[in-house]
């Protein structure tokens, strides 16, 4: 099966939409649903954990049998789907909950950083953001309407299923297209190793850690100081369209220095969280600390994937560990420390967020020094 450049990038389109609008139900949504159907904050933390300590495993078991197979791919999104449909049988009992987030989170873990690297080979640099805002479309349309017609945590449950059917479609179709698609182009780092770059993973792993409390917080977080859950969905679309912006503007920024992108955006997140833990009530400054999305969401992924294509030869498991150790530890990491924090002091939460976000900064910057010097000393 073939596609024009035009093709493709409409059917990545699609997937974008398709895989961040389930995203948006989830990470969203869902939090608030498992409240209200009895679920205790450091259970909700729990269950959050569960995706993201599996994408961060799934690297290294992939490393250890020779990287990501289109199988594996097709099986992931069978998966998802099985676990989207698994969620309505065991949402009255935690632990078979918890087991059937553990598959949810593994299968997405696996989908993203595979369609990723078919983006990154198909697509110039400077244009994939305008690829990947179709997911940031998605991600916003969702949470503007659940915003305003859900009501029971089964009706957030169907609209998972009915996305993930859709990712399932949308993935498909691309694997067929990546068949016999696999340039040679090598990257400037040589083979996969950790640990030449631990600072950057390890900035890469804080950074994600400061978000745990806002992707599973935030929207109790502000319901809890007086804003609607309806104003807190446009909260959410806000910020989603300060990062579509950013997506579609960002392409001549990406020819520049990437390091000095990821510093940047590492930077405004420290800003974003002091704002919302110094004034919890302003719906103002909730406004104005999600614009800085476009920074430390939308600029930072994109150079970041980008940092890391060129930095490694084995591009797609380069994508899946820099997903693992993001998304997957510090996502799992973020969720139960959130989760502990805000059942402790939940007034303070952001405040952990910022100091986080500060070590990330101080890593990064580590990272370019480290950097400097390595090469300074290879010139030697």
């Amino acid at each position: 099966m073939s596609f024009s450049r035009s093709g493709i990038a409409w059917l990545l389109g699609f997937f974008y939409l398709s895989y961040f609008a389930l995203v948006g139900v989830y990470i969203i949504f869902l939090p608030k649903m498992l409240t209200l159907y009895g679920y205790s904050a450091a259970q909700i933390g729990a269950i959050f954990s569960a995706g993201p300590l599996m994408r961060f495993l799934l690297p290294f078991i992939f490393r250890h049998i020779g990287g990501v197979s289109r199988q594996a791919y097709l099986g992931a999104l069978l998966a998802a789907l099985g676990a989207s449909g698994l969620f309505f049988l065991t949402l009255d009992h935690f632990l078979l909950f918890f087991i059937a987030n553990l598959l949810y989170g593994a299968a997405m873990g696996v989908i993203l950083p595979y369609v990723d690297t078919i983006a990154l080979q198909l697509v110039k640099r400077e244009h994939y953001g305008r690829v990947r805002l179709w997911g940031s479309i998605g991600f916003m349309a969702i949470a503007l309407w659940l915003g305003r017609v859900l009501e029971t945590p089964m009706q957030s449950l169907g609209y998972l299923l009915a996305l993930a059917m859709a990712t399932l479609l949308g993935g498909w179709l691309l694997a067929r297209y990546d068949q016999g698609h696999h340039p040679t182009h090598s990257g400037k780092g040589g083979t996969l190793s950790l640990k030449r770059h631990w600072a950057f993973w390890l900035s890469a792993f804080l950074l994600q850690v400061s978000f745990g409390g806002f992707y599973n917080f935030f929207t109790i977080y502000e319901t809890a100081h007086g804003i609607s859950l309806e104003m807190t969905s446009w909260l959410w679309s806000f910020g989603v369209l300060c990062e579509i912006a950013m997506l579609y503007w960002q392409g001549p920024l990406l020819r520049r220095n990437l390091l000095g992108l990821i510093e940047f955006a590492t930077a405004t997140t420290i800003l974003r969280w002091g704002l919302l833990w110094l004034w919890p009530d302003s719906l103002l400054l909730a406004f104005a600390a999600q614009s800085l999305h476009a920074f430390n969401f939308a600029l930072y992924y994109t150079a970041a994937i980008a940092y890391v294509y060129d930095l490694y030869e084995d591009k797609k498991l380069a994508q899946q560990f820099f997903l693992g150790i993001t998304f997957g530890l510090g996502g799992a990491a973020g969720a139960l420390l959130a989760g502990w924090i805000y059942e402790w002091r939940p007034g303070d939460l952001f405040l952990f967020e910022a100091l986080v976000a500060l070590g990330s900064s101080v890593m990064i910057r580590l990272h370019r020094y480290r950097k400097s010097r390595l090469k300074e000393m290879a010139n030697v």
